[in-house]
């Protein structure tokens, strides 16, 4: 199937599409949303094509072959498919557990998050701005398009996220958090929020010392702190262990 697609260019964050890079995130964005699918761009160096253009036959999604357009966007040389669509918006579901991240910067740390989580089966992600954009090809990259598998919404303020999912119990990762978390105690909670910081500045123990149970994971003296996305991993695979989600 041939078909133009024009006026792509390389990203930016006001356009109302976006992409994904690889052969990979794009089949993740045609298995998971062939809704919001606008066309798949091919490169002519693509040998693995099968299953790209089955699925776009499936679903009556255009196939572009078009080698300099895929040049101009992606900036990695072996790069052959990228998957163009329409940016969305979720609504995170109320009934189930949640990652909260507040003020996140890098967009690395929220496409690993994005893929973490989904292994994790936490499937809700709440974004307080002003945050990384979780559409920019590179957090796509970084989640294995694991985005589109997960329900991701954004909110203006934490205490915009707080009034909507009073039910939940909050557990903010701290540097000086009340609790150490270690396997033993990690708590069971039906519907739990897990808060994590900016990865410059974590959170304000003036304001997230006093939600809910500020908790903070054991290190050595070697470093200062952990990794976002690392500390975000741990936590996150001990409550989905002590609650039965994995």
């Amino acid at each position: 199937m041939k078909n133009k697609t024009n006026g792509i260019k390389p990203y930016q964050k006001e356009f109302d599409y976006s992409y994904a890079l690889g052969a990979y995130a794009t089949i993740e964005l045609l298995q998971v949303r062939p809704d919001i699918v606008r066309s798949v761009l091919l490169h002519s160096k693509c040998t693995d094509r099968a299953r790209v253009v089955d699925l776009c036959r499936i679903n009556g999604i255009p196939i572009v072959y078009d080698d300099n357009r895929i040049a101009r966007i992606s900036p990695k040389e072996n790069c052959y498919v990228i998957g163009v669509f329409s940016k969305y918006e979720d609504r995170i579901e109320e009934d189930k557990p949640h990652l909260v991240l507040v003020q996140p910067g890098d967009m690395g740390n929220v496409g690993t998050i994005l893929r973490m989580a989904a292994g994790f089966h936490v499937g809700n992600l709440a974004i307080v701005l002003p945050a990384a954009d979780r559409f920019h090809p590179r957090t796509v990259r970084a989640s294995m398009g694991s985005l589109f598998r997960m329900k991701c919404e954004t909110f203006q303020t934490f205490d915009h996220y707080r009034s909507r999912f009073g039910q939940h119990r909050l557990f903010p990762f701290m540097l000086h958090g009340e609790t150490v978390l270690t396997p033993n105690n990690c708590p069971r909670a039906e519907l739990f929020s897990l808060i994590f910081g900016n990865e410059a500045t974590g959170l304000d123990e003036a304001l997230f010392g006093k939600v809910g149970t500020s908790l903070t994971l054991p290190q050595s003296e070697l470093v200062d702190s952990l990794n976002l996305s690392v500390a975000a991993g741990i936590g996150t695979y001990l409550f989905a262990s002590k609650n039965g989600l994995i």
